[in-house]
């Protein structure tokens, strides 16, 4: 017997896109940023960052209008964000470096795998797929981002896990579903287990094997 859903859980799921969409703005606007792109260039940047995963996301789970579409106050709010952290940044000349870009791009994958996994799961769908679109979610805005920037993406390129943090993440979100537990704990999970072993990746240096040629 599945545990009535909170009356919250909809304004949490709605707090979680924000800060994702925030998140992955914010890293796209640091990525243009190193590439000394124009005012034109590190909102689109921020755009594709912030959007991208979601709307392949949508696109694949046949979900129409897409996210951003049906709440166009995200796209007024990503860009009042590259407005004003354009202004910041040249005022208090911020270096756009690449750690500076890594909090935001953690947080980012954390909550948008977290999201991706519950939007499949609501639709029904098996547990295989779910953690799939939760993946997708989490990482294909960065991809695009580093693709726009002209760079092979980092997901793909650094070697420390990435990917593999979400799909970890997202099997936690499954599994707790099993489970009479409450249904903001697969979330929040989801979100930890997948934002925390991206930093204990990047802090302890872990290294998945490369193509050796």
């Amino acid at each position: 017997m599945d545990l009535p859903e909170t009356p919250w859980i909809h304004t949490l799921r709605f707090v979680l896109e924000i800060a994702a969409t925030v998140a992955f703005a914010l890293s796209g606007m640091i990525a243009a940023a190193r590439q000394r792109m124009d005012a034109v260039g590190v909102c689109v940047v921020a755009f594709v960052g912030a959007f991208g995963g979601g709307t392949l996301r949508d696109l694949l789970l046949d979900q129409r209008p897409f996210f951003w579409v049906r709440h166009t106050g995200y796209v007024w709010g990503i860009l009042a964000l590259c407005v004003g952290t354009m202004l910041f940044m040249r005022q208090r000349h911020f270096q756009p470096t690449e750690r500076a870009m890594l909090l935001p791009d953690t947080i980012g994958l954390g909550l948008f795998a977290a999201i991706g996994v519950d939007a499949a799961m609501a639709l029904g769908l098996p547990p295989l797929i779910a953690v799939m679109m939760g993946v997708i979610t989490g990482v294909f805005g960065g991809v695009l981002r580093d693709v726009l920037c002209n760079e092979v993406p980092q997901a793909f390129s650094d070697h420390r896990p990435y990917a593999l943090c979400a799909f970890v993440g997202g099997w936690v979100d499954v599994a707790l579903r099993q489970f009479q537990s409450p249904d903001w704990a697969p979330l929040l999970a989801c979100v930890l287990v997948t934002g925390g072993l991206r930093v204990l990746a990047l802090w302890r240096n872990w290294q998945l094997p490369a193509w050796r040629v």
